[in-house]
């Protein structure tokens, strides 16, 4: 039976420094990699429908635009060109495919601290897509967003316990040619943080130059062949069905490299994919399957992520709807694909259409990445600081979510029942004899640290206690935050004489 007293011993100062002291990684609440899986939306008739049709959808429409190397490839492997020059797939070579296909991929960090295993229903969240402004939270402002924002947007990521990676969340709009936008977005995020990153191209021949930079950083090309830390985000497809050209001939020079790949198909359910959610699911899933084959055509076994990222509209206007609970459907489903077909996968979650961090943007986030993360999402994209349907970032936001995340990996790790937690003991203690309850008895101070993950920003006193505090505003503390967090130096930049290597090899305009 537990010792229910309380401890007393060294004080009540230093119990309350040993509860706050930091906990090892396995013994936190929630972490990364948590099994998620238990949020079934599809059955396993729907499942298997969804899947026969994609492979119908590959034999009988296939995909256009391939590229004449990709062509090459996937003929090669079996795939048919038809005479009105779409390449078509057998379902045995599908098949085929999914059976050969990598069942877990580690994303690997810099300093090997934050690597990411993917593969069954283990969860990720972190940072994605490409916005075009930011958000100034004082002003109530959108601006157009720059590589200094960019780079303290992954100094930011590389301190939040909850996000995972930093997958470039806004484009450089102050650097006007393309190649050095795209080289700098790589250093803005290399030297932000150690986590894993992920970065896109949009020009083939913009990809030795990136492959240049990042085997700089990593000592050598062969380190970064060993731990590639840094993937290609790649839209290889322009939905419907259309491979897009450009970008599968980036795709094959990051095969080529060693950079892993993120196949990401981005319909519109109702513009550029069936409106239904099952068509949307369906369409990304077919889309995904041919990208999967394409990636090991060109090297079997290379790592990728079958990124199925259907959007949603909102069909009154057409506007995107990534706040909504369709979403949150859509990328549902897609973790019950990944997980069907047994290949690591991402999808998108917690991205909101609202302009501000305000009430909207915290339910349309919780709801999107609560269901990818019980769903069993391997990397959930977007999944903080993204405002106004993909185009603006915050920072506060993206601080504010690391709080949100907590408490959605919280719902991840889900309720442990055994002998312990059930607490018949602990019960018939307290009960029978003892105080009439649990406060302060050994077991729950105990476990108070493992069990319950604890808000940062997030107010929890009383109406009384807040106003003796102030009345501190949540937005507020998520700005001093930030200026906590950048006024500190980068713990991911590079030593000074390669810093100064790279800024003589390539035109970096982030002041040094």
């Amino acid at each position: 039976m537990n010792n229910l007293s309380p401890r007393r011993t060294g004080g009540r100062a230093a119990r309350r420094a040993s509860r706050a002291a930091p906990l090892d990684t396995l013994m936190r609440p929630v972490r990364p990699g948590m099994e998620g899986g238990t949020l079934k939306v599809l059955s396993d008739a729907q499942i298997a429908r969804i899947h026969d049709t994609a492979l119908d959808a590959l034999e009988r429409i296939g995909l256009s635009g391939a590229p004449a190397s990709g062509i090459a490839y996937l003929t090669a492997a079996g795939a048919v060109q038809g005479d009105d020059g779409r390449i078509r797939f057998p379902r045995a070579l599908l098949e085929d495919t999914i059976a050969r296909a990598n069942r877990e991929i580690t994303l690997f960090s810099r300093d090997g601290l934050n690597d990411l295993h993917l593969g069954g229903a283990r969860v990720h969240y972190g940072t994605a897509g490409a916005a075009v402004n930011m958000v100034d939270v004082d002003g109530r402002n959108y601006r157009e967003s720059t590589v200094q924002d960019l780079h303290d947007a992954a100094r930011i990521v590389d301190v939040l316990d909850n996000v995972h990676f930093c997958q470039r969340p806004m484009v450089a709009r102050d650097i006007a040619d393309n190649m050095e936008m795209e080289l700098n977005t790589v250093y803005a995020c290399c030297t932000g943080t150690t986590k894993h990153v992920g970065t896109s191209f949009t020009e083939p021949h913009h990809v030795g130059p990136a492959m240049e930079m990042v085997y700089m950083i990593a000592g050598g090309e062969d380190k970064f062949r060993e731990r590639p830390f840094v993937s290609n985000s790649n839209c290889f497809v322009v939905p419907p069905m259309r491979f897009a050209t450009e970008s599968c001939e980036v795709m094959e020079r990051c095969i080529e490299g060693g950079m892993p790949v993120l196949l990401l198909s981005a319909g519109m359910a109702g513009a550029t994919a069936p409106s239904t959610i099952a068509g949307a699911i369906m369409q990304a899933t077919a889309e995904c399957l041919a990208g999967l084959v394409y990636v090991n055509a060109v090297k079997p076994g290379h790592p990728c992520i079958f990124g199925t990222w259907p959007f949603g509209l909102d069909l009154r206007t057409g506007a995107m709807s990534i706040g909504s609970g369709e979403q949150a459907l859509l990328s549902a489903g897609c973790a019950q694909m990944h997980q069907f077909y047994g290949v690591p996968g991402g999808a998108a979650g917690g991205a909101s259409d609202s302009k501000l961090p305000d009430m909207q943007a915290g339910w349309e986030q919780m709801c999107s990445n609560v269901m990818a993360g019980l769903a069993g999402v391997n990397m959930v994209y977007e999944a903080a600081g993204m405002h106004a349907s993909l185009l603006g970032f915050c920072h506060e936001s993206l601080i504010l979510g690391d709080d949100l995340i907590g408490q959605a990996l919280r719902c991840v790790r889900g309720i442990e029942v055994d002998d312990e937690t059930l607490a018949l003991d602990q019960m018939e203690a307290v009960c029978i004899g003892g105080p009439g309850h649990y406060l302060g008895t050994e077991a729950t101070l105990a476990r108070m640290q493992r069990d319950h993950c604890y808000p940062k920003l997030g107010d929890r006193s009383s109406p009384k206690e807040w106003v003796e505090k102030g009345k501190p505003d949540l937005v507020a503390k998520a700005v001093a935050r930030k200026e906590e967090i950048l006024s500190q130096r980068s713990a991911a930049r590079l030593n000074p004489m390669l810093d100064a290597e790279i800024r003589k090899r390539f035109a970096i305009h982030l002041k040094g």
